[in-house]
């Protein structure tokens, strides 16, 4: 549908009673927030997808949901954090003139990671999402440190992660590496499922109210189960190298699903890298075993190598905790504490160059007066 064939703005109800996007997640609180957006003659709408600039987003149209191509060009930021985002909440402007994305409404949460460029910066993965679905494939060994960094985004996010083992049929011992998931998962809850075989697929989906985000690696089958929660091929599949079962990215683009039972799912690309972003609340929460023990240490700043009485070191040798644990631990905080770190260098380097900027500034207009 093109935009000029929309219902124009001043028909279109947005009383959250009879809104169409309640099925997209509109609730009476957003209703609140977006009162001055609708006073100023925009419209609610759900970003669906992003790509270059250009959005598809749902809004009401009528009594139903249509999806339109919005300009985000109003929104744009030089921080990525600030750029619309798959899952995005926004104020629509529609008219002959074009449709534009003009702001977004304030996230309730966010899947962030580090960026691969130099500057470290986030980038949102997903945005006002309730439930992380975090997809490692049974095909071979779950890398449990990988799973354990899924967990720190997730919970940083302020999302429930849910850790869900895929192709249950391609592993014989499925139930027995669920168990170690588990002790790797404290606060998530962890199915198995095969979309082959239908195992697990009705209970992932009753565990999927409001908006969900499907993250993971390639090949963990990822738009597989989102076509069969979606209860048709909408996501396309490639096989995995038989080789080491590895896959190629499907999904490209981030998109927002509606789910047949109500609901709904962003399924993301593949991630090799899984950076952290200011993610110390995630991590605390992924390890709490550890932090726990940590405040049993005699001393408060204890790095947990071979100070005396060290509860971690106790632990370690009691076969309570295990090294390749401890050490996931103290590899996330690094990695943790270097990124805020630059990004700390980063924003005092963008500090200082706005302010040479106004100098400047306030130097040319001065000498511009004296020449009068």
């Amino acid at each position: 549908m093109s935009d000029a064939s929309f219902t124009p703005i001043s028909s279109i109800n947005t009383s959250v009673n009879a809104q169409p996007l309640h099925a997209y997640g509109w609730t009476a609180e957003l209703d609140g927030l977006f009162a001055p957006m609708a006073a100023a003659g925009l419209v609610p709408g759900r970003i669906v997808r992003v790509d270059r600039g250009i959005c598809d987003v749902a809004i009401a149209d009528g009594d139903t949901v249509s999806t339109v191509r919005a300009d985000t060009g109003p929104v744009t930021h030089h921080d990525p954090l600030h750029w619309a985002c798959t899952g995005d909440w926004a104020g629509v402007s529609v008219s002959a003139a074009g449709t534009y994305v003009q702001a977004l409404l304030p996230r309730r949460t966010a899947v962030v990671r580090s960026t691969s460029s130099q500057r470290s910066e986030g980038q949102v993965l997903a945005a006002n999402v309730d439930t992380v679905v975090i997809a490692a494939s049974l095909a071979t060994a779950p890398d449990l440190g990988r799973i354990e960094r899924f967990l720190a985004l997730a919970w940083e996010s302020g999302a429930q992660p849910l850790v869900v083992l895929t192709k249950a049929d391609l592993a014989t011992d499925a139930d027995h590496i669920r168990e170690d998931v588990e002790q790797v998962c404290p606060g998530a809850d962890v199915l198995v499922i095969s979309a082959a075989t239908g195992r697990g697929m009705d209970v992932l989906a009753a565990c999927l109210p409001g908006t969900s985000a499907l993250i993971g690696q390639s090949g963990a089958g990822k738009s597989t189960i989102a076509n069969a929660l979606l209860g048709r091929a909408v996501m396309e599949v490639q096989e995995t190298r038989r080789a080491d079962h590895k896959g190629r990215h499907t999904t490209t683009t981030r998109e927002l699903l509606p789910l047949p039972g109500g609901g709904v799912l962003i399924d993301t690309p593949g991630l090799r890298g899984v950076g952290m972003y200011d993610s110390a609340d995630g991590v605390q929460q992924v390890f709490a075993e550890i932090e726990e023990l940590a405040g049993d240490c005699r001393f408060g700043d204890c790095g947990h190598e071979s100070e005396p009485g060290c509860a971690v070191q106790e632990a370690l040798a009691d076969g309570l905790l295990t090294e390749r644990r401890l050490e996931s631990y103290r590899k996330l905080l690094r990695e943790n504490e270097w990124i805020a770190s630059r990004t700390d260098a980063r924003l005092r380097a963008e500090r200082l160059k706005h302010w040479k900027a106004v100098g400047k500034a306030g130097a040319e207009a001065m000498k511009a007066k004296g020449r009068r």
